[in-house]
Parts: C-alpha cells; sequence; structure tokens
C-alpha cells in the first residue's frame, strides 16, 4: 500500500475553484493597470543570487530566499519579488525603451517563511512601476493605481487603506534630533518592526540603538504625528493629486511607514485593512538607485508596489466581498444517445463551438441518458442537447433548460440563436 504524496508546505493546489479566482484576480488587475497606460510583462522566476543580494535587504535573501545551484555551480534563487528583475530588465535595454516606463506582472513569488493566514511560500503578486520620472506625478499615479485597485476588488476605504510617507521627510525629522546618518538604517529597522511588537519591545529595541529616553520619547512623538505631512512639500503634492484623482478616501500619511526593503529611496507606502484583522497587506515605494545599481549606465528612478493574492483573498472572505465564481465555463452539454448517433452528436458540437459557445460532447457513447444528465447538473452546466433518432430523422434537435427543468425541441439551425438569447 502506498503513501498518497503530500503537498509542500506554504505550497498551494489550484483546483478549479482556486484557479477560477486566481484568474479573475489577475483580470482585474489587468484591467485597471491598462486602464492607466500600463503596459504587461514577465521576466524569470529564476535568477542569480546576486541580483536580490544587494538589492532587497539582508533579511529577504539570508532567511527568506529558495536558493539552488545550477550544474556550473552558480548559485540561483526563486525569485522572491519582481523589482530587481525589473530593474535588470530596464537597465539591459534603457537605449530602446520608450520613458517613462509604465510596467505590470502577474506571477508567481517564493519566500521561505513560516506559512500562516494570508502568506504563504508561494504566492502570485502583481507588481506595477513606472521607471523614468523623480516627480511626485509618478509616486500620486501608481498610488492611485492602487486604490483603483481595491475598487475593483469591491472594498472600499470603511474596509482598506493606504498609508504613504516619506523617508527623506522621516531622515531630516531624525536628524532634527539629534540621529545621525550612521544610525539611520538601524533606527529605520526599528521603526518598521513598531505594528509588529509591544511598546515596550519598541522602546527597549530603540534603546539597543543607544537612544536616551528623550530621544526615544521624541522619536515616538514624530511617529504619533498623523499631520507632519503638512511639513513636507512632497507629500503634499502627493496627497493632493491622489485627492484630485478622486481616491483621497483610501489614502492616509503615517509616518511610521518606511517599509524593510533597503532599495527605497523616498515615499514608501503600504496597504493596510481598517480593522487591523492582518499585518501590512501590500507594500511599494520610491527606487531611485536600483537601476544603477543592478549595472544599467544611467540612473534611471523608479517607484511601484507589488500586491499578493493570499492576503487579498483574505481581506476579501473577511469583508463578505469574495466573488461568486463559475469555475466551469461551459455552456452546453452535446449528449450522445448512442454509437450511432456519435457522429452526429460531435459534428453539432463542433458547430457549436464555431459560433462561439462553449460545448462539451460526453465521451461515453454508452452511459444512459439520466447519468449523462446528472453530469451536466453536477458540473453547473446550463443546457443539455440531445439527438436521439426520432430528432436525427427530422434535423431537430431538444434542448433541456437545466436550471428551469425545462426542454424544447428545434430545427438544428435555431439552436445557437435560442442558446445565445
Amino acid at each position: 500500500m502506498t503513501n498518497t504524496p503530500q503537498l509542500l508546505k506554504g505550497f498551494r493546489d489550484f483546483y478549479p475553484p482556486e484557479m477560477a479566482f486566481r484568474s479573475w484576480l489577475y483580470r482585474q488587475f489587468k484591467l485597471v493597470g491598462e486602464s492607466f497606460g500600463f503596459q504587461e510583462y514577465e521576466g524569470p522566476i529564476v535568477e542569480t543570487l546576486d541580483l536580490y543580494a544587494a538589492k532587497s535587504g539582508e533579511e529577504l535573501v539570508k532567511k527568506q530566499a529558495f536558493i539552488l545551484t545550477d550544474k556550473s555551480g552558480k548559485i540561483l534563487a526563486l525569485r522572491p519579488e519582481m523589482t530587481p528583475t525589473l530593474a535588470r530588465m530596464v537597465a539591459q535595454k534603457a537605449g530602446s525603451l520608450v520613458f517613462p516606463v509604465k510596467w505590470f506582472s502577474f506571477g508567481p513569488r517564493f519566500r521561505y517563511e513560516t506559512p500562516q493566514r494570508g502568506r504563504g511560500r508561494e504566492f502570485f503578486q502583481c507588481d506595477v512601476d513606472i521607471l523614468g520620472l523623480t516627480n511626485p506625478e509618478a509616486d500620486a499615479e501608481v498610488i492611485s493605481v492602487a486604490a483603483k485597485m481595491y475598487q475593483s476588488l469591491g472594498l472600499s476605504p470603511t474596509e482598506v487603506r493606504i498609508k504613504i510617507n516619506d523617508r527623506k521627510y522621516l531622515q531630516e525629522k531624525l536628524r532634527s534630533i539629534g540621529i545621525g546618518s550612521n544610525k539611520m538604517t538601524a533606527i529605520f529597522k526599528v521603526i518598521d518592526k513598531k505594528s509588529k511588537v509591544s511598546e515596550k519591545i519598541f522602546d527597549d529595541l530603540l534603546g539597543n540603538e543607544n537612544l536616551g529616553p528623550v530621544q526615544v520619547n521624541q522619536l515616538k512623538n514624530i511617529l504619533q504625528n498623523k499631520q507632519g505631512y503638512i511639513e513636507s512639500e512632497w507629500l503634499s503634492k502627493i496627497l493632493s493629486l491622489v485627492q484630485t484623482a478622486g481616491y483621497g478616501e483610501f489614502v492616509e500619511f503615517d509616518p511610521a511607514i518606511v517599509r524593510g526593503l533597503d532599495y527605497y529611496t523616498r515615499t514608501v507606502f503600504e496597504g493596510w485593512d481598517v480593522k487591523g484583522e492582518f499585518r501590512s497587506i501590500w507594500g511599494g515605494g520610491r527606487y531611485d538607485n536600483l537601476t544603477e545599481d543592478v549595472g544599467s549606465k544611467q540612473k534611471i528612478p523608479g517607484v511601484g508596489f507589488a500586491m499578493g493574492d493570499m492576503v487579498l483573498e483574505e481581506i476579501l472572505r473577511a469583508n463578505g466581498k469574495y466573488p461568486y465564481l463559475k469555475s466551469n465555463n461551459t455552456c452546453v452539454l452535446v449528449t450522445v444517445f448512442s454509437n450511432e448517433l456519435a457522429v452526429s452528436s460531435n459534428k453539432l458540437a463542433s458547430s457549436l463551438r464555431e459560433g462561439g459557445i462553449n460545448t462539451e460532447v460526453y465521451l461515453d457513447p454508452t452511459a444512459k441518458l439520466d447519468k449523462q444528465l446528472k453530469y451536466a447538473d453536477k458540473k453547473g452546466i446550463p443546457y443539455v442537447v440531445i439527438i436521439g433518432p426520432e430528432e436525427a430523422a427530422k434535423n431537430m434537435v431538444t434542448i433541456k433548460n437545466m436550471k428551469e427543468k425545462a426542454q424544447t425541441t428545434v430545427k438544428i439551425e435555431e439552436l445557437e440563436k435560442m442558446i445565445k438569447g
């Protein structure tokens, strides 16, 4: 007796219902991205580890990367995120691209982390990026795309928000309380943990960075000032542009948002659920040095975000917004009355397909009609077509509406029009 193979921890099987959601989510992302003028792209799921090592931060590479070695001994990684690949692609063809580059992508990502609600080791993610601009208009558009994606999924500002900050603004505020540039990266990493730990632990972490009680209180006051953006022309402009675009209710300033990845240079933003049931549900920001880091001859600034499927599914379920989706798009089942009439059934099915109607033929000509009808009912196929000897002799068919439990006999040439309504 053999054991049934088990699914790897942190990975998912996509049976037709799960695949229907994934396909629906991709369609929403694609429609929104293209409505703003973004083009779809894709890259390989395997890159050299070096591409991520200097770009994505130590924790992501050392603790979360799926690492493998090819036959030549080169160390590779399954992509944990898309931005370094995007930067490499743009750097390689910078001379032939039309700037600003406005691209989006949807595909699998891999991170070796502890699986939990809304997070797995393989997940699908939508990335939206603009490269080639250094102005706040680009940042505002990317944030607006994210808000529009919320709307396309049926989510409202009472359920989800976008919190934004400017690292440059925060650096200036930290310098004003005596924190030097040499400590800035370490303090940012502590601030990034603020929403994930207790206040005491947060204070202790700041103390570990040699901040005294006065500086700790000053820093906490900075992080609690939700009107601080007024002091920043950059942030004020972004918020104004998003408001003008019609998405202002989704956005709020939060000086505690810094993002954990090392390559962010200025604007940072995260998606949050209003109820607070989840950690940050997606994130993004401005990365002005990344293409230069991967070998571009010119510095190409960029801004973008990544939004994953697993936590969005949980958000939709938690708010009663998970869509009703059909996992079977077959419109008609053509039954096979007998071996002798199998050719007629197949010819009719081909004719319906040519007319743009998704049509399935029952593949066991020896099965009784009742079994074929039950098959259609279980799969949710709305129409069943029957060609028996009497119908075949008159060039007619019987069509059964499975939902209404009604049937009628029509000429074959009238069938397509009847199904389409």
